[in-house]
């Protein structure tokens, strides 16, 4: 019998328990929803509607060894190498080794890969050996998660919560162990038990001024297992895109990776072909080289932006592939076809997050993670291009022999009378939200592609005062003073909205403040983490960085 389709719920019918909760529906958290067994009950919860996420942003494709002429152990030393020394070789070999039979499992679900003849199609992208990348035009992300997302609506074992925000886990006081969640909802914070949940709220772009994340990526998992006591691992290494759209309002639109591998020519605005002043790859070195060569050169020559030169590629090869690009140029008064397209580096990939093992198993019992929420070791230092969606899909599908210990009736607290509270926080809001425009301001200026000592102690003195700013304010104590099982109705009509905007504001904080101290605590240049007054790459320095609540060691 076909299951019946899962809705997404009025807040009267949310269940107070589920046997997984599922946070975030990007790839990672629609596959890892579709993966859990058919018999649990499963709460997946999105900050907005589904299909809002940067997997739904990515365009240049997903990595996988399925031609003949390639192998996994290529894929591994391209992984490797990218990785800069930080790579968890175990979790590399298995990402590529089960990266086939993920492909081949998302064709089978429905996912049209682009195909040459009757094989699917393989483009180069930089510091790939061997074409490894499958792409649907250049909307590869979005073709994914659409077509998860239809399957995850077919399932009637789950139970979509939309535009509700986590705002904090529930421990066992005894055991600690993932007892379940807090959760903003229509004007209500409610808590939901589960014997698991997942993080699968994706990257922390928004806390830099150009990125080309969306809006709902405020490290929101990243914060809430550091505040809950989990284990975080290398927050310093952040990916900067090195082309994305610089047309006021465009707000860092990315140009893939993958307009370059098919031939684009990154230049200034003297026609230079500049990057091979930096790399003898040019415009196909890693990511984070290319960033650091258009930064460098852009202080250099004292311009705003240098260009990408599309006119190298045959017009068809360019409508064929790269339609959604086109489009959206065109949108910005652009013809790819006869104009450059100017282009600027913009945090695009968080490396680090919390620490994993290979089954996604947090330090947390019970709480788990994935996506770009974690360090699973898999990108190291540095993420080889397209290696993120792949991480999704091949981690998640462990999720179909979990194991869960269900709550018993006694192991958690009875839920409490409901609070209604009256408030409305105008003032208090308008300095959250000054906050709010400020940080990624600063973080950009301290912790972005280049980044020195001086800088990033003034930004942190900074981030601690606003931090301390916001936990003083009465709207904050609703959510960093919530007590386990009493759930808080809110009678103001736009509680939430400033609820969420201080929620949102207090993870990009906690999320600055840890990677600053990170940058800071790294005294050396690696991968996606470059610092002006310590320029080369340390020996001493090829291991991890580890957090546990203020506490920062190598490991």
């Amino acid at each position: 019998m076909k299951p019946q389709p899962s809705h997404p719920i009025t807040s009267a019918e949310i269940p107070n328990q589920f046997d997984v909760i599922v946070v975030g529906s990007g790839a990672a958290g629609l596959y890892t929803t579709l993966c859990l067994p058919e018999h649990f009950q499963v709460g997946l919860i999105t900050k907005d509607t589904l299909k809002i996420g940067a997997s739904d942003w990515a365009q240049g494709g997903i990595a996988a060894a399925v031609d003949p002429k390639d192998s996994p152990s290529l894929h591994l030393e391209d992984t490797l190498v990218a990785g800069a020394g930080l790579c968890e070789r175990s979790a590399v070999k298995f990402l590529v080794e089960n990266a086939p039979a993920a492909i081949a499992n998302l064709v089978k679900m429905g996912v049209a890969f682009d195909r040459k003849g009757e094989k699917l199609a393989m483009t180069l992208e930089a510091a790939h050996s061997r074409p490894r990348v499958l792409h649907a035009a250049d909307t590869t992300g979005r073709a994914i998660v659409s077509t998860l997302t239809a399957k995850v609506l077919e399932r009637s074992n789950i139970t979509v919560i939309s535009q509700a925000l986590a705002l904090s886990l529930w421990l066992d006081p005894i055991s600690r162990k993932t007892q379940g969640i807090s959760l903003l909802y229509q004007n209500k914070i409610s808590w939901v038990k589960a014997a698991a949940v997942i993080l699968a709220t994706g990257g922390g772009g928004q806390v830099f001024a150009r990125t080309t994340n969306p809006e709902v990526s405020t490290g929101d998992g990243v914060a809430l297992a550091w505040r809950a006591g989990a284990i975080l691992r290398d927050l310093e290494f952040f990916q900067f895109h090195p082309t994305a759209l610089t047309k006021p309002g465009a707000k860092g639109f990315l140009i893939s990776e993958a307009v370059r591998g098919e031939g684009a020519h990154l230049v200034d605005e003297l026609g230079n072909r500049f990057a091979f002043e930096y790399h003898p790859s040019g415009e196909l070195a890693p990511r984070d080289v290319v960033s650091r060569a258009i930064f460098t050169h852009l202080q250099k020559t004292g311009q705003e932006q240098v260009y990408l030169d599309l006119r190298p590629i045959d017009p068809d090869r360019i409508r064929y592939r790269f339609p959604n690009i086109i489009k959206v140029c065109q949108e910005w008064g652009i013809d790819v076809f006869s104009q450059l397209l100017p282009v600027a580096p913009a945090a695009h990939y968080w490396m680090g997050g919390v620490a994993v093992d290979i089954k996604n198993r947090t330090s947390i019992p019970g709480l788990y993670a994935i996506g770009e929420t974690v360090s699973t070791g898999v990108h190291g230092a540095n993420r080889l291009a397209s290696n993120s969606l792949l991480e999704c899909i091949v981690f998640a599908a462990q999720f179909a022999s979990i194991e869960i210990e269900p709550i018993s009736a006694g192991s958690v607290e009875e839920c409490k009378p409901l609070i209604e509270v009256g408030e409305d926080w105008e003032e208090e809001i308008n300095q959250i939200k000054t906050i709010r425009e400020e940080l990624p301001k600063l973080v950009w200026q301290s912790a972005g592609i280049c980044r020195t000592s001086k800088v990033m102690e003034e930004a942190i003195e900074t981030v601690e005062s606003w931090r301390k700013k916001l936990t003083s304010l009465n709207i904050t104590k609703y959510l960093l003073e919530l007590e386990p099982a009493q759930s808080i109705k809110f009678s103001s009509s736009d509680a939430e909205s400033k609820l969420r905007i201080c929620a949102e504001t207090l993870n990009l904080l906690d999320i600055a403040y840890l990677m600053l101290k990170s940058a800071l605590f790294r005294t050396e240049s690696r991968g996606g983490h470059y610092r002006t007054d310590y320029p080369q790459t340390s020996p001493n320095w090829q291991t991890h960085t580890l957090i546990e609540g203020d506490r920062w060691r190598i490991g």
